[in-house]
């Protein structure tokens, strides 16, 4: 065995990468900054190069590169100090490439089937009962009592059954509104059956069964009234509002019959007498929603024609 010269020592590996870059670097005067703004490598790889951290760089390839670019700007041997660089990243071992850790859901937390299943079907059963509820909240809108009729739809009347007189008796009694106008309708017991405002063309139907139905009604004149789907004449002319007025079928019969027996003028022809009876009837005693009976003659005109008669 030879053994080694006094004074000469024995190298098994060669001084490492990192080391020499870091005392090149301080020979120079270089902070590890400078280095990083002047090859663009990111200062905490550099740190890694020096130390020898080769496990916390992306790739052997990136370390490769990145020793070059420093030991150039340190004027260090760029080929000799890559292959070295190879050399102790193969002697460490290829570095595990990292992963940005996440933390995976407990699944204590996760909730169960069963409980998503019931969750599941309380929502639709809430989602069918909001459905029935705005269904059933239109159909009474639509047709309860108080809401608003339906729009009327018309229908023609023969001209013979809108002049005939309705006959007395149970009806059929219709309301329309031939344009906007106030309404209420209530029965003898003060029970409101309709309130609202009719938009033109709107129409309600009174109850056959309500017990001596009345209205109460801002414009009559904008009131169309027909009973057995004749027409009768307007309750009145729209210069004030009236109210208790009876619109059973019985109680509109009656009114146009004692309609129509104030507005019949005597057959005479233009010397007769007026009738005493009809010029002391007085004009308040007449239906109001009805025409005015056509005028008596007066009696002056009268008495001369009787004294031409004699003469």
């Amino acid at each position: 065995m030879t053994d080694a010269a006094p004074g000469e020592q024995t190298t098994l590996f060669p001084r490492p990468v990192g080391e020499r870059l870091r005392s090149a670097r301080e020979a120079q005067g270089m902070s590890l900054a400078e280095i990083a703004a002047r090859t663009r490598v990111p200062q905490r790889h550099l740190e890694a190069i020096e130390n020898g951290s080769y496990d916390s760089l992306p790739s052997p390839t990136y370390a490769v590169g990145f020793v070059r670019a420093y030991a150039r700007t340190v004027g260090e041997d760029e080929v000799d100090l890559a292959r070295a660089t190879r050399e102790e990243v193969a002697r460490i071992g290829r570095p595990v490439a990292q992963y940005q850790p996440y933390e995976i859901a407990d699944p204590s937390r996760v909730p169960s089937r069963g409980l998503v299943i019931v969750a599941a079907g309380v929502a639709l059963a809430v989602v069918v009962l909001a459905v029935l509820w705005f269904a059933v909240g239109m159909w009474r809108g639509s047709g309860g009592p108080g809401a608003a009729p339906a729009p009327a739809v018309s229908v023609p009347v023969p001209a013979s059954h809108a002049s005939a007189t309705p006959q007395a008796g149970p009806g059929h009694v219709t309301l329309t509104a031939s344009d906007s106008v106030w309404l209420r309708v209530y029965d003898a017991d003060n029970k409101t059956l309709y309130l609202g405002t009719m938009k033109a063309g709107d129409r309600y139907d009174v109850p056959p069964d309500a017990r001596d139905p009345k209205i109460n009604v801002g414009r009559p004149d904008k009131l169309t009234v027909t009973l057995n789907g004749s027409a009768l004449p307007p309750l009145g002319d729209g210069s004030h509002p009236i109210k208790d007025v009876p619109v059973s079928a019985a109680a509109l019969a009656a009114r146009v019959s004692a309609g129509s027996n104030a507005t019949a003028a005597p057959a005479a022809g233009p010397s007769a007498t007026p009738s005493p009876r009809a010029s002391a009837t007085p004009a308040a005693a007449r239906p109001p929603a009805f025409a005015d009976p056509a005028p008596a003659a007066p009696a002056d005109a009268g008495n001369a024609a009787a004294t031409d008669a004699r003469d």
